[in-house]
């Protein structure tokens, strides 16, 4: 009777109405944050062409963020009835944890030490070459703190440790690949900071976690970044790497600050239900079935 795509790009020739996920149009809009390298000729056509076709015969789309409903919008405002927001939601599991300090000492963390965590994988709107920049304004020097990136690994791991070894970070620095779930909770249970400095998101699922396993967040003021953290987080100015740095400096220094922003962040995440996801996609079905 009906079909989701949900991933930006809906199959062709479909005879029932369909319904279609978008969670961003970096590839219409910024392509060259989407991709660093020559791969970027092969998926943009792909990528771009998909998501033009969901956007022009999807019988509704699903936006996962109010930002990306907006992006949406500038790039044709006549798609406004047929743009509803499903906002992302964080699972259970993803709660504050005791620390296990064996699980922390496979990832460089020894008892005295204090670390600042990024996760996500390596593109260029994620900004990760001037996380490593702000985390060395602030931290350079302190061999107590420490700057963990969690993220998917190719070439771009070499590229990282070799920012990190110029800006004389190289020792304070672990990349650790891809990682186990319960690894990253902890990781994110006992993290000074989360710093998620993207240039875009279509909604950040890093930042729901780590809201819901009470880690404070510092993040972009910009995207889906203020709309999903919702007041919890230090939003900072994600080209500015002095902005990014200061607020770094702040929320690991004043243990008041960031208890605030463990108290405000576990409270916002818990508003960010999939129980709600599905209701809202649940009524887009009925919408889409019901103008058949």
């Amino acid at each position: 009777d009906l079909f989701h795509g949900t991933y930006n790009t809906m199959p062709a020739r479909l005879a029932m109405p369909v319904v279609t996920t978008v969670h961003d149009i970096m590839w219409l809009t910024d392509p060259h944050w989407c991709e660093p390298g020559a791969k970027r000729l092969i998926k943009q056509p792909f990528y771009a062409h998909g998501i033009r076709r969901a956007l022009a015969r999807s019988a509704h789309i699903a936006a996962v963020s109010a930002a990306t409903r907006e992006a949406i919008l500038a790039c044709d405002p006549a798609l406004a009835d047929r743009v509803s927001v499903t906002l992302s939601g964080v699972a259970p599991r993803f709660a504050p944890v005791p620390r296990d300090q064996a699980v922390l000492a496979r990832f460089g963390v020894t008892a005295e030490a204090r670390y600042v965590l990024v996760v996500g994988q390596y593109a260029p709107y994620k900004n990760h070459e001037r996380a490593l920049e702000a985390f060395a304004r602030a931290f350079a020097g302190d061999a107590a703190m420490r700057l963990i990136m969690v993220q998917r690994q190719g070439p771009s791991a070499t590229n990282l440790e070799q920012l990190a070894r110029r800006l004389g970070i190289g020792a304070q620095v672990r990349f650790t690949g891809g990682i186990e779930e319960p690894d990253l909770i902890q990781l994110y249970s006992h993290a000074a900071a989360l710093l998620h400095p993207s240039l875009c998101e279509g909604f950040g699922n890093p930042l729901a976690e780590a809201m819901a396993c009470g880690c404070p967040v510092t993040t972009s003021d910009r995207s889906a970044m203020p709309e999903v953290t919702g007041g919890a987080a230090r939003l900072v100015d994600p080209l500015d790497t002095e902005s990014i740095a200061g607020a770094l400096r702040e929320v690991c220094s004043d243990d008041a600050i960031a208890a605030q922003m463990r108290t405000a962040g576990l409270a916002r995440a818990a508003e960010l239900s999939w129980a709600g996801f599905a209701a809202a996609n649940v009524a887009i079905y009925r919408a889409a079935l019901a103008s058949t």
